[in-house]
């Protein structure tokens, strides 16, 4: 790398692990904030998704604007700054309201940063070493990760909220931190009718509208999409919810019950490199057949949804916790393969088309499905809405398996075709 490279590369490291660092101080007792001392119920837990989801979506236009015209510096410097307010914010004023208003904001500074991150360093380094950059970036976040859950479990043994103030005051210092290093020698602005625009957006659904209705497969795809969107979506804003308000953690001594998000969230962490490992080391025989990752996403869906149902119906701690990690490590797999089966059944010249509209499908599944899901769990009970998510997702199996019997179909007409 020359001399502008050395002095972006360095930096990007230090903003990715920095912001993983803040991001595992926060969410590691985010959940448990909201229901110990807020006292927010299921419904409400949901609506700060759905909160944040809108936001995401109105100002991800807006604010592209600033990284796409003017600068991918300032974009990421104001997304920062935005952050660090709207944590700080939530963590000092313990109220519904604010919390609502927090996420608000908090959805605003993330749009400023979505994209204009990587898009710099792109810019900085070139297109022959980003990749290596943001290899090297993974894995310092997967170091800052577990750090940052240390550190979180440790302040909020001494007061609640400090890893939330803290992980927001993190995110300014950061800010600070950009202002003063962070170079900008490689930007140039995108041409006007490159820009995105809500136009773009309506152009965009339309055009994947119609790709969609000449391939049913992808019509299956993309209802996959919205039934897996409404079902994270509940399992990711009740699961901590659930566990506080359904079991008694095992004493670890003196340490305070939050200690066991910590461990979640460490065994999560290192469950899915582990996974992910072994999908690595396969990916290649997978990836070749889109029989055989269809088959390993119906297989992986329907682990998912035992392990939900298993979550929910659980009565010891211990049996709660293994579903939740079984879970956990199911979604870790399925994800890349999820991916992966969408671009084999895409044409590559709407492949762009077809993968955003998938982002807007899990958006729109997230942001009806999840405030459904908390209805249900402030209507009758966690246990009910967790079994309810599993029910949820479980209407993806048989998408899942006519997409297999579609392409066995296939594959048997060309054999015959091919062996008259």
């Amino acid at each position: 790398m020359g001399k502008r490279k050395l002095e972006a590369y360095p930096i990007y490291l230090i903003l990715s692990g920095g912001t993983q660092l803040a991001n595992i101080m926060i969410f590691t007792v985010l959940a448990v904030y909201y229901v110990t001392m807020i006292g927010m119920n299921p419904l409400q837990l949901v609506l700060v998704g759905t909160v944040l989801e809108t936001t995401i979506f109105l100002f991800e236009i807006p604010t592209g604007v600033v990284a796409d015209t003017f600068s991918r510096r300032l974009s990421v410097i104001i997304g920062m700054f935005v952050l660090g307010v709207a944590f700080v914010f939530e963590g000092s004023i313990s109220l519904v309201v604010t919390v609502m208003l927090a996420e608000i904001i908090r959805g605003i500074g993330e749009t400023f940063i979505s994209g204009a991150r990587e898009a710099w360093i792109a810019d900085e380094v070139g297109e022959g070493e980003v990749a290596r950059v943001y290899l090297r970036a993974t894995q310092v976040r997967q170091v800052a990760a577990l750090i940052g859950i240390g550190a979180s479990v440790s302040l909020a043994s001494l007061q609640l909220t400090l890893p939330i103030v803290l992980g927001g005051g993190l995110y300014l210092a950061l800010g600070l931190f950009l202002v003063l290093t962070m170079p900008e020698r490689g930007f140039q602005p995108t041409p006007r009718g490159e820009r995105s625009s809500w136009q773009m957006l309506g152009s965009t659904f339309q055009n994947g509208v119609h790709v969609v209705r000449g391939q049913p497969v992808l019509l299956t795809i993309l209802s996959i999409g919205i039934l897996a969107g409404a079902a994270s979506e509940g399992l990711d804003r009740l699961w901590e919810a659930h566990l506080l308000t359904n079991f008694s953690f095992p004493t670890l001594g003196a340490l305070k019950p939050v200690v066991w998000f910590g461990i979640i969230n460490a065994a999560t962490i290192i469950g899915g490199l582990l996974a992910t490992e072994i999908l690595r080391r396969r990916v290649d025989t997978v990836s070749r057949s889109p029989q055989l990752t269809a088959w390993s996403l119906l297989g992986l869906e329907t682990l998912s949804v035992v392990t939900i149902i298993a979550f929910g119906v659980a009565n010891n701690f211990m049996w709660a916790l293994g579903a939740l990690l079984a879970k956990s490590v199911a979604g870790s797999l399925a994800g890349p393969l999820y991916s992966a089966w969408l671009v084999q059944n895409i044409n590559p010249k709407v492949r762009a088309t077809v993968l955003s509209m998938s982002s807007l499908t899990d958006a729109f599944g997230q942001t009806t499905g999840g405030p459904v899901i908390g209805v249900v769990g402030t209507t009758f009970s966690l246990r009910t809405a967790m079994v309810v998510t599993g029910g949820v997702l479980s209407l993806t199996l048989p998408l899942y398996a006519q997409v297999v019997r579609r392409n066995r179909n296939i594959l048997a007409m060309k054999e015959t075709q091919s062996n008259p």
